[in-house]
């Protein structure tokens, strides 16, 4: 090897240890942005206090919603307040990429309704991206990094991002279900199998379809949602269909969902995920 390839190759090498020390200190400050966020959230409009949820909570709730409570086996238990979980799935971005697998985990205050979001997603071996979504004060915002250093998206401080993050909450809220009695949603019975949620908070207003089996069990939940694409946003349906069953903390929950967008083209998949953990009012990271 001529002394010029020796040389490039040594400046490549420095190059590539640089992008990687850069990125491990860029993945550490986004971990204290995110446990920053998450501490923020968890102090929001907490109310110390153990409210045992009772039959007499479920009347006047359209009665597939009453049956889906019954089957979760949330009576006589305490009501949720705040949620932390982990998933594991694949997601794509278009419906001709390949999937990519990734691990998350996700914060939810109840009482003041709100989320935090974190992922990393493997793109390859060597290259992966860090998301945060988050929902707070009513406000939704989302942030891309190529291996936590490079910004891809970010988005914010928009009507069309804040319904989004608020339909986002009103759709996984079938991981506490409890929240289905706070008094910022109300019910409306559709047919013995379904009933629309419409949720009211800080001047907002987001509302979905929930669907239900025979026996209560959640099936899907849908609604329209606003969809970025290049630069433009458009309403579309949006949602999530439950395939599998867990319990964790002797509340039965859906576990395994896709998500999808209902489009012109057809159904576009993009998202699967599975909860792999769930802890229930247990306010820290």
């Amino acid at each position: 090897m001529s002394k010029i390839a020796i040389v490039i190759a040594g400046i490549l090498a420095a190059i590539i240890v640089l992008v990687f020390v850069a990125s491990a200190v860029a993945n550490s400050l986004f971990e204290k942005q995110v446990s920053k966020e998450v501490e923020k959230l968890f102090g929001s409009g907490q109310v110390d206090k153990k409210e045992i949820i009772t039959e007499a909570d479920l009347a006047g709730l359209p009665s597939c919603v009453q049956k889906w409570l019954a089957q979760s086996q949330v009576v006589g238990k305490e009501k949720i307040s705040t949620v932390r979980l982990k998933q594991s799935g694949v997601m794509r971005l278009k419906e001709d990429q390949p999937w990519m697998p990734f691990e998350a985990e996700q914060y939810f205050n109840v009482d003041e309704p709100g989320f935090v979001w974190k992922a990393k997603v493997k793109m390859n071996p060597l290259l992966y991206f860090s998301g945060r979504d988050r929902y707070f004060q009513g406000r939704g915002e989302m942030d891309i990094k190529a291996l936590s250093l490079l910004t891809v998206a970010n988005a914010g401080a928009s009507s069309e991002m804040d319904q989004s993050a608020m339909l986002r909450y009103l759709a996984e809220m079938i991981w506490f279900p409890t929240a289905a009695l706070s008094n910022y949603i109300k019910w409306e019975e559709i047919d013995a199998n379904s009933a629309r949620a419409t949720m009211n908070y800080r001047g907002m207003t987001g509302s979905g379809v929930y669907t239900f089996d025979d026996k209560g069990a959640a099936v899907s939940f849908f609604a329209k949602r606003y969809r970025e694409t290049n630069g433009q946003f458009t309403l579309d349906p949006w949602g999530g269909v439950v395939k599998g069953y867990n319990e964790f903390n002797s509340v039965r929950i859906p576990a395994r969902l896709d998500v999808i967008w209902q489009l012109e083209t057809g159904d576009f998949n993009w998202f699967q995920c599975e909860i792999t953990e769930i802890d229930y009012n247990k306010p820290q990271l």
